[in-house]
């Protein structure tokens, strides 16, 4: 995962780049955080354990990330195919969402585990790539055409998906396909790890913002930091008030393990 400077034309694009590359961040930390907890699972040979977070990532997808590739396909993608390059480019982005859509369908009907966890990988996989060419070829594409407005086509997804989704809003986790928010076997279960020394600084918080988004009530998550995220903590308090409970696991100097526990 890289980060990539656009040169954008106004003011008003710079911000929608910075804008959108965000959100993505917070897309890929909610999906490895969902993806994470159910490799946990499978790893457990519980037969039964490995059925809830497919659910829950099945569920997160067919509410963020699939909703999140239309809106892209109807509001920037149309702009950036009449551009230069950009209709091969389209073209084969276009393709990619229906591969996610597959994936997605893939792992709602999964019925045994090996196959949900490779199902679930292959999503995390496939979206990395998606949106590090979306980072990188697709932005800079509609930012730095004088005639393009990047920010009114962001007003456009803003329309589809709703104002929150790109000014630091999030949904609150739920239990997929049920009103039960259970910590059964919390105590005994091994943690889903984002380990943030591999995330570029310039997408970091967002990253870990949308991991956090992800954990459930109840439950957790480790968190790897290159120093002592205090900066961190206090926005993660400020955007969620009383949400976590956080304990240090490791203290440096080569990393910082912090334990977020979601408030059941």
């Amino acid at each position: 995962m890289t980060a990539t400077v656009s040169l954008a034309t106004t003011p008003a694009d710079a911000r929608a780049v910075d804008a959108v590359q965000e959100h993505h961040a917070e897309l890929l930390g909610a999906l490895s955080t969902h993806v994470e907890r159910l490799l946990t699972a499978v790893r457990r040979h519980d037969e039964a354990a490995w059925e809830a977070p497919r659910d829950a990532l099945t569920h997160w997808c067919e509410h963020e990330l699939v909703p999140h590739a239309v809106a892209e396909e109807a509001a920037l993608y149309p702009a950036a195919a009449g551009l230069g390059p950009g209709r091969l480019l389209i073209a084969a982005m276009t393709a990619e969402h229906t591969t996610i859509r597959r994936l997605v369908s893939e792992l709602a009907a999964a019925d045994e585990p090996v196959g949900a966890a490779a199902t679930g990988v292959a999503l995390r996989v496939v979206f990395e790539s998606h949106m590090t060419t979306e980072n990188e070829q697709i932005l800079p594409l509609l930012a730095g055409d004088p005639a393009t407005s990047l920010a009114d086509l962001l007003e456009g997804m803003h329309d589809a998906l709703g104002e929150a989704a790109f000014e630091g809003g999030h949904v609150e986790p739920q239990e997929a396909h049920s009103g039960h928010v259970c910590a059964c076997h919390e105590a005994d279960e091994e943690l889903p790890e984002l380990d943030a020394r591999l995330v570029p600084h310039a997408i970091r918080h967002a990253t870990i913002f949308g991991a956090l988004d992800a954990v459930r009530p109840g439950h957790g998550l480790v968190l790897v930091a290159p120093h002592d995220p205090l900066p961190l903590l206090a926005q993660v308090e400020e955007r969620d008030p009383g949400a976590f409970a956080v304990d240090y696991l490791e203290w440096g100097p080569e990393a910082w393990r912090l334990h977020f526990q979601r408030s059941a």
